[in-house]
C-alpha cells in the first residue's frame, strides 16, 4: 500500500463518516418532526450503515486499483456504481415485495441519501483523479 493511498483513503473514510452522521441527524430530526405518525419498513440506521458500506467499498477498490498505477479506472467507477444500484434494488426488495400499505415513504428515504451518497463519492473520485499530472 502507498502512503497516497492510505492517506486518500483515511480522509475519505473520515469524510463519509462525518457526512454519514450528519446526514443521519438531519434526517432523523426530519422524521421526527414531520413524518412521526409513519410506520417505515426500513430504520433509518439500516440505510445510512448500507449505503456507508457500499459507498467506501466501491471507493477503495477505485483508489487502490488508481494506487496501483491504473489511472484509467473510470470503467471500474462505472462498473461498481451499476453493481451498488443493483444492491439498491436488492436492499429494497424486501419493501417492494411486501404487502406493507405505504411504500413510498421508505423508497424516498432510501433514495434521498443514495443520491448524496452517489455525489459525494463522485465529487472525493474526481478530486483524486484531478491531481494526477
Amino acid at each position: 500500500m502507498t502512503a497516497d493511498f492510505k492517506k486518500r483513503q483515511l480522509t475519505f473514510l473520515l469524510l463519509i463518516t462525518v457526512l454519514s452522521v450528519v446526514l443521519y441527524g438531519i434526517h432523523s430530526y426530519v422524521l421526527s418532526y414531520f413524518g412521526s405518525e409513519l410506520k417505515l419498513f426500513f430504520p433509518v440506521w439500516h440505510i445510512y450503515a448500507f449505503l456507508f458500506a457500499v459507498t467506501a467499498l466501491l471507493y477503495t477498490v477505485v483508489n487502490y486499483k488508481f494506487s496501483t498505477g491504473k489511472t484509467d479506472v473510470l470503467m471500474l467507477f462505472m462498473g461498481g456504481t451499476l453493481v451498488k444500484m443493483f444492491l439498491a434494488i436488492l436492499f429494497l426488495l424486501p419493501v417492494i415485495l411486501s404487502d406493507f400499505e405505504n411504500k413510498q415513504p421508505d423508497i424516498f428515504n432510501f433514495f434521498i441519501p443514495y443520491f448524496l451518497y452517489l455525489a459525494f463519492e463522485v465529487y472525493t473520485i474526481t478530486r483524486f483523479l484531478e491531481k494526477t499530472p
